[in-house]
């Protein structure tokens, strides 16, 4: 038997591999952070072993609440993941069972977007004449920060993903976005385009995608909390971003994200900003209402407490944009587990219908852009 890391997004730490039924694992903590929960490994073992893959430090990861009810995904050929039997948290380690069919098996607490991928996504859109790919400059591991900018209409609709990098679904639901705002055929995208010039932003981290990160950067740094000062020594990525934005403006901001704990797809404004107004209360209250006729997997329900005017963390993307463009501005989550609302036993929430919301999207950025 053979368990190993050494790959794009790899994490995990063998601790004892001798007895295929008490193997022993732990997370490794992003770098120069405390942060850990992501996890991806590959077992090499033979067809028909019973595997029992013990994450003893599971106890100790950023968010212990998200174990509960939680499911691992596992996949053979890199493309179709699926769910596994995982026992559920008791307080302590998480317990994933398992009897593959073939010799290699990949495990992974979401299925992951590779660097590859995301590249291939890159080079894939500038290819459609209504697209642009720019790069706004490097990241502490020297990969590039790119932009791609999609249309010419007058209103500028800017979308970042994966700030924090294991939330691997915000790229496939970027890629889902990508594919209908550049399809001709889609009759919501040309009138969408006729309104707004779209500035996506695929991966805000891409060191710590390939470092196999849950939450920072190459430096250990939430980017999620940089963007009042952001830095070229700490912080580059918001730093090329934010200094973009001020170039040509901002007039609606959506950054998209993963969430550990909740069961559900939501978003959270910025009403706890000192300069929220009536005015962004209403355009964010129709484009909630547009997406929840438009997507049968977004709901209001559930999601985070809203903050009191004047109490919003302004270090955050979603309150600083808004503030400093006067802006309509969420965040969107996306569960690592399933969508309770409407649960799908053998893949939970997945690539598939995450790329789906993001082409669902569509119609509430159109809403909101026929109202600004």
């Amino acid at each position: 038997m053979k368990i190993t890391d050494s790959f794009d997004s790899g994490n995990i730490r063998v601790l004892d591999c001798s007895d295929p039924n008490n193997i022993q694992l732990e997370i490794k903590k992003d770098h120069q952070s405390d942060f850990f929960q992501w996890f991806h490994f590959q077992v090499q073992a033979t067809p028909g072993t019973k595997l029992k893959l013990r994450i003893m430090n599971a106890h100790e990861s950023a968010y212990v609440p998200g174990w509960k009810d939680y499911k691992a995904v596992a996949s053979y050929d890199k493309l179709d993941w699926f769910r596994v039997e995982t026992t559920s948290f008791d307080g302590k380690e998480l317990v994933i069972e398992f009897t593959p069919q073939f010799s290699s098996t990949r495990f992974c607490y979401f299925a992951p977007y590779s660097n590859e991928r995301h590249l291939d996504l890159l080079e894939s859109s500038q290819l459609d004449v209504k697209c642009t790919s720019f790069s706004l400059g490097e990241t502490l591991d020297g990969r590039e920060m790119t932009l791609l900018k999609v249309g010419s209409g007058e209103k500028k609709v800017w979308m970042t993903a994966r700030q924090h990098p294991g939330e691997s679904m915000a790229e496939w639901f970027v890629e889902g976005f990508l594919e209908t705002l550049l399809n001709e055929a889609e009759p919501i995208s040309r009138k969408v385009l006729e309104k707004a010039s779209f500035y996506i932003v695929p991966n805000m981290n891409p060191d710590g995608s390939f470092r196999g990160h849950l939450r920072t950067n190459a430096a250990g740094i939430n980017l999620n909390r940089e963007w009042q000062t952001p830095s070229l020594e700490k912080s580059p990525e918001v730093f090329h971003v934010r200094n973009m934005m001020d170039d040509v403006g901002v007039d609606l901001f959506l950054d998209i994200h993963g969430d550990e704990n909740l069961p559900y797809n939501f978003v959270a404004g910025c009403e706890g900003n000192a300069s929220f107004t009536d005015e962004i209360e209403r355009l964010g209250n129709l484009f909630r209402e547009a997406f929840v006729l438009s997507s049968p997997d977004f709901q209001t329900e559930f999601g985070y407490p809203v903050n009191k005017k004047g109490e919003g963390n302004m270090t955050v993307a979603t309150n600083a944009v808004s503030d400093r463009f006067n802006c309509l501005a969420f965040t969107l989550e996306m569960p690592f587990k399933d969508n309770a609302k409407l649960p799908c036993p053998k893949y939970g929430w997945s690539p598939q219908r995450s790329k789906i919301l993001g082409r669902d999207i569509l119609r509430p950025i159109l809403t909101v852009l026929e109202q600004i």
